[in-house]
């Protein structure tokens, strides 16, 4: 697994828990190869497009 995009993914799920308090740590758990499920499942779960959930993790 790439230790960089994981280090990342740690800082900006903390964040994603603090703002979104419905997320649970199974929502954000990131597995390499399956980055598009969990993007769907996130955005499905706050009611908002892959694109807005994508702007929000950039904003973060």
């Amino acid at each position: 697994m790439n230790t960089k995009a994981t280090g990342y993914w740690n800082i900006k799920k903390e964040k994603l828990k603090k703002k979104y308090k419905n997320l649970s740590e199974k929502d954000l758990c990131f597995n390499e190869g399956k980055e598009k499920e969990m993007i769907e499942i996130l955005g499905s779960k706050l009611g908002i497009t892959k694109e807005e959930l994508l702007q929000i993790i950039v904003t973060l």
